[in-house]
């Protein structure tokens, strides 16, 4: 088992030099991977219809992921660089394939691209971008992007998109994996059909059933079990108890990666409050390390 770092984006402030002392000490750790989570615009959540029922509002904090990855790739020459996720229908297709090769290149092969949909409609509504079809969009999204980073020359036509003999140069030396994230079945079942990778949302009970559903999805697609990359979030504020029997749940389905958070989450349990200085953040990361390998 290998393991990430979350980037505390909602904790982190504005400051660079607090951003590139918490990459250097999480390299220092050992950790080969960081994690960051992606949305644009906040909302406030209060008297909606839908209501918004994600954890995060207009006064939560985001770096912008891909931006924030090319700064990370300039001070650092190993660590993968993994969006967890990125929510690809709300933003411009044929841009991010753009983004990405640019940044995959210019990181020496370094991106993990995961996507999801999100939950945010109005996030959605101010990027002037459809929410009810983000799903089916996703997928053609995908589909496009991969033709784009493997010739140099395109025609697609597709139900959302369409490219008429034109591309993105330079190409990526590779094809960017690209991992879906969430916690639905549907989510699951996508990345089990069409991704190289899948971050898990799940916790507790539901952790069995998305494995479950993912090893049978992966079967009747013919494709391999055992190679097929995971990540799983362990969220830190929920303490050692809690989440001992996941850790262990986790490592025996042979998940490939577990990626350690400090940020609070509204959505879970018990009394979570932010963790603001990196200094902080830094030793609960060493002290979660330590009692998750000994596991």
């Amino acid at each position: 088992m290998r393991y990430g770092a979350v980037f505390p984006t909602t904790e982190m402030g504005k400051d660079p030099g607090a951003i590139r002392a918490w990459v250097a000490a999480v390299e220092d750790l050992g950790f080969e991977r960081i994690v960051a989570y992606d949305h644009v615009v906040g909302a406030v959540h209060a008297d909606r219809e839908p209501k918004l029922w994600g954890p995060y509002t207009d006064k939560d904090e985001f770096h912008e992921p891909l931006v924030l990855f090319s700064y990370i790739a300039a001070i650092t020459t190993d660590i993968e660089l993994v969006t967890g996720v990125l929510i690809l229908p709300q933003r411009q297709a044929v841009l991010v394939a753009k983004q990405a090769a640019d940044l995959d290149l210019l990181s020496g092969g370094r991106l993990v691209l995961g996507v999801g949909t999100g939950w945010n409609y109005v996030e959605y509504e101010a990027l002037n971008t459809e929410f009810r079809n983000r799903a089916k969009r996703m997928e053609e999204q995908v589909e496009l992007m991969r033709q784009l980073w493997t010739s140099p020359v395109n025609d697609f036509s597709g139900k959302y998109h369409r490219v008429d003999r034109g591309g993105i140069v330079p190409l990526p030396n590779r094809q960017i994996p690209v991992w879906f994230g969430g916690s639905a079945e549907a989510s699951v079942r996508r990345a089990a059909r069409m991704g190289d990778g899948y971050i898990f949302g799940n916790t507790g009970e539901r952790i069995q059933n998305a494995l479950a559903i993912l090893r049978e999805e992966l079967a009747m697609q013919g494709r391999d079990v055992a190679s097929f990359p995971t990540d799983a979030v362990l969220h830190l504020q929920r303490g050692e108890e809690a989440l001992s029997p996941e850790v262990a749940a986790w490592k025996a389905s042979d998940t490939t990666w577990l990626s350690l958070s400090t940020m609070a989450n509204r959505m879970l349990t018990g009394d979570m409050t932010p963790v603001n200085k990196v200094d902080a953040q830094i030793a609960m990361l060493d002290n979660a390390m330590k009692w998750v390998k000994a596991l």
